[in-house]
């Protein structure tokens, strides 16, 4: 990678990393499920007019937007609310990973292999000795949440691998439609009109400033940027940049909120990432190779003259894209 891109995936990373302490601020300013629907509100326009026409199935997209936007953000907005510290919700999420694989081999057929499956085996350690640490310091329901919202984001990815998105800002914008008027329906039920109300008759320029924070600069130029990384390097080289994640999230919330890190959550940081290194960026086992719609999206993934390699019936030998963690 030529050092400019370099900087940029670093860049991303820590943007995404530094986006759980925003969220932890944006928590003091709005309820959750409000919060949540805000923010894919600012994501969707005006970028929505911008992006052109989806480039996918409606039906994928209405899934997507409903398992990632409402699920698995409505959870992790709360279990941030409930209390789970910003810098291991910023690690939990990272399991996703080991969902996504358990996941595809259900749905997809997609078998991994023996590293994998170690690798899985050493995340799921990981997330044990969090939950002791957590259980034995801070509340365990918004912890289990933050799993639960991982889980959430594992379906997505395995929906968004069948989706097959040619332009992933695209995609992601599109998505970005569907959770608004759920996540509002759902933050008027259970958080209610008052508490909404209140909040937005008290919105400053902080909040102002939390919004657009999570949602340009976190999912409009973050998807971008990766997705730009994506198309001119293989996955391989992209991916391990993810795994700073949660090293940014961990260190901006000590700097900026001071957040202590035990050593018994030092443990379960070293097994997670590990764990989720050995289950990302290892080839599968001898599992299907997942269509025809996997070919179109590797294809694209890797260029140009990988795309016209296929259409040519010779079809390149390209890797298989990684998700982004977030």
């Amino acid at each position: 990678m030529r050092p400019a891109h370099i900087a940029l995936a670093a860049l991303v990373a820590a943007v995404w990393g530094v986006n759980f302490v925003v969220i932890e601020i944006g928590l003091d300013h709005f309820p959750p499920l409000l919060f949540s629907a805000l923010r894919f509100l600012v994501a969707a326009l005006p970028a929505v007019f911008l992006v052109g026409r989806p480039t996918v199935a409606w039906k994928w997209i209405l899934a997507v937007g409903l398992v990632l936007g409402v699920a698995k953000f409505g959870l992790l907005f709360t279990g941030m609310d409930l209390g789970a510290p910003a810098g291991l919700s910023s690690l939990i999420l990272q399991v996703q990973a080991v969902f996504t694989a358990l996941f595809a081999f259900v749905a997809l057929g997609e078998r991994p292999g023996r590293v994998k499956i170690a690798g899985m085996t050493v995340a799921l350690a990981g997330i044990a000795v969090a939950a002791a640490d957590e259980g034995a310091s801070g509340p365990l329901a918004g912890f289990v949440l933050c799993v639960a919202a991982a889980a959430c984001w594992g379906v997505s990815n395995v929906l968004t691998r069948k989706a097959s998105p040619p332009d992933a800002l695209n995609f992601m914008v599109w998505v970005s439609t569907v959770p608004v008027l759920p996540l509002l329906a759902l933050s008027f039920i259970l958080e209610g009109t008052e508490r909404d109300l209140a909040a937005l008759r008290g919105l400053d320029w902080t909040g102002v400033g939390v919004i657009v924070y999570v949602a340009w600069v976190t999912t409009v130029f973050g998807f971008g940027a990766w997705g730009l990384l994506l198309r001119r390097y293989p996955a391989s080289s992209v991916a391990p940049f993810s795994l700073l994640v949660p090293v940014f999230g961990m260190s901006s919330a000590a700097l900026f909120l001071n957040e202590t890190v035990s050593p018994l959550r030092w443990c379960a940081a070293a097994l997670l990432v590990g764990g989720v290194a050995l289950t990302s960026l290892t080839p599968g086992g001898g599992g299907r190779s997942g269509g025809r719609a996997d070919g179109r999206a590797t294809a694209y993934r890797a260029g140009p003259d990988a795309h016209r390699a296929r259409e040519a019936q010779v079809p390149p030998v390209v890797p298989r894209p990684g998700r982004p963690s977030v």
